[in-house]
């Protein structure tokens, strides 16, 4: 999909649809309103007639008169004075109807109305997003795909006032680059287990590497061995697949300037070990690596974009299966840093390779680290598919990425890290345990990870709720790339 923007009059434009705002009490936009007069009145008699609401979200697609260039129109209500959230729902609605019709050439009005706190700049980037979401199908891995499901969309025009079309420009090269990166990071997620392993990201961070000049470093089994990550690699000794430890870098800042550093948990499946997990729904369990992917997805946003920072990702993978020499409870390991942990729970592996990733971060001595997982059921339960967990030790960082969240509408809400927490972690034969009991779950495995981040700026997402859906929708969703990349793009701009 091709997109531009133009300053040129949007009911002059040849195109298969045109896209134009209405809102609920009768008021038309500029483009509207030019669509209204060259199509004798039609876009006000659909409205009188109550063919359309015009709240916010709501669509209806017409064939447009011969009097016009259009070949159909799209109206897309607004509401009255529209939010952020009015806005985003009316481009997404557009950019669902518009991928579900034969459209080719689309000509989208949208961001040219005015929004409350949402710039020229911000309203391109969520036509763009809301379009790259619309229009995403994994069927790469069926025998013949049909067609009829695929957006026909190849060409995206976006309308601006002269005034606004360099923010506008700046917007759509965003979104592209982070539509991209989620596209990217919905790919591996939703790749099933037999194909998406350890050794197959290792391959793919190899093939990223050299497409968008990252410098690529993936440790094997034998190499962690020696730097004595023993927490990581209790958790891959139940599988055949030998584990890895993948290291990618961004270097767009200056040399020797201190990078921010994303972890990402990749556990290619999660059967939960000897602690198995209920059969029903364990297929879903290949989503466990979401965490790596969205780091994937980000590192690949950054070196599109050119961002004048250090970014650095890693991303520790494994699977964690039942056998023979899997993981017991009751097993004490010893990790990179030296604590030993008591494994109670071995489905609890999550922040077990995390720990160690963690630990190796600290040699990049970074300005700020944040990690990334699928790790607590505790955390679904807490906010559902909504939000994503997070916890930082912290204010302005957690400041920094809930406005980051926001922006980019990829929301996450703050939960604590008191310090009260931390004595569930305590056990009477190692350092510490790998759970804290049931109570405050998401919360205890926060604690857990901040054991191992003590003295670095450091904040920790648990996207476990926000990483795929499930039920007739069921696939990845590539969040949290939006909020990374947005809180990338924000530290490069207040350099």
């Amino acid at each position: 999909m091709k997109f531009s923007v133009t300053t040129n009059d949007a009911i002059s434009a040849r195109c298969d649809c045109l896209v134009i705002a209405v809102h609920d009490n009768g008021r038309l936009s500029a483009s509207a309103s030019k669509a209204d007069r060259a199509s004798k009145g039609l876009v006000t008699r659909l409205l009188k007639q109550k063919d359309i609401s015009a709240k916010p979200g709501s669509t209806l697609m017409v064939p447009a008169p011969q009097e016009m260039a259009a070949s159909r129109l799209l109206l897309v209500g607004l509401g009255d004075k529209p939010d952020v959230d009015d806005f985003a729902a009316a481009a997404a609605a557009a950019a669902r109807s518009l991928c579900r019709s034969p459209t080719r050439k689309a000509v989208i009005t949208l961001a040219e109305i005015a929004v409350a706190n949402c710039d020229p700049r911000a309203r391109a980037r969520l036509v763009v997003e809301a379009l790259a979401v619309a229009a995403y199908r994994f069927d790469q891995l069926k025998s013949a795909n049909n067609n009829n499901d695929k957006s026909g969309l190849v060409r995206v025009i976006l309308t601006a006032r002269r005034t606004a079309a360099a923010a506008a420009r700046r917007g759509v090269g965003e979104a592209q680059a982070i539509a991209n990166g989620v596209h990217l990071a919905r790919d591996l997620g939703n790749l099933p287990g037999n194909i998406c392993t350890p050794s197959y990201l290792a391959r793919r961070a190899r093939q990223l590497g050299r497409s968008h000049g990252l410098r690529v470093n993936v440790l094997d089994e034998a190499r962690m061995k020696a730097l004595k990550m023993g927490a990581l690699l209790s958790v891959s000794r139940g599988s055949r697949e030998p584990a890895r430890l993948i290291v990618m870098e961004h270097r767009g800042g200056k040399r020797g300037e201190a990078p921010v550093v994303l972890v990402g948990k990749g556990l290619t499946f999660d059967a939960g070990g000897i602690s198995l997990k209920p059969a029903a729904s364990m297929d879903e369990m290949k989503y466990d690596m979401c965490g790596g992917a969205s780091v994937f997805g980000a590192l690949l946003a950054a070196a599109e974009l050119k961002l004048p920072l250090n970014v650095v990702g890693i991303v520790p993978s494994s699977e964690n299966l039942p056998d023979g020499a899997a993981n017991k409870p009751g097993d004490i390991v010893t990790s990179m840093s030296g604590k030993t942990i008591e494994i109670l729970n071995t489905d609890a592996e999550g922040r077990l390779i995390l720990c160690d990733a963690l630990s190796y971060a600290e040699r990049y001595k970074p300005d700020t680290i944040i990690d990334i997982a699928t790790l607590t059921g505790a955390c679904v339960i807490a906010l559902g598919q909504p939000a994503t967990g997070l916890f930082v030790n912290q204010d302005d960082l957690a400041k920094e990425l809930l406005a980051a969240g926001d922006e980019a509408r990829d929301r996450a809400w703050q939960l604590p890290l008191w310090k009260t927490y931390q004595k569930q972690l305590k056990s009477p034969f190692a350092d510490i345990g790998n759970i804290g009991g049931r109570s405050a779950g998401a919360i205890t495995a926060a604690c857990f990870l901040s054991r191992f981040t003590e003295g670095m700026r450091w904040a920790h997402l648990d996207i476990a709720g926000t990483a795929w859906k499930s039920g007739a929708g069921k696939g990845a969703t590539g969040r949290p790339v939006p909020l990374l990349c947005r809180f990338l793009i924000n530290r490069a701009e207040a350099r």
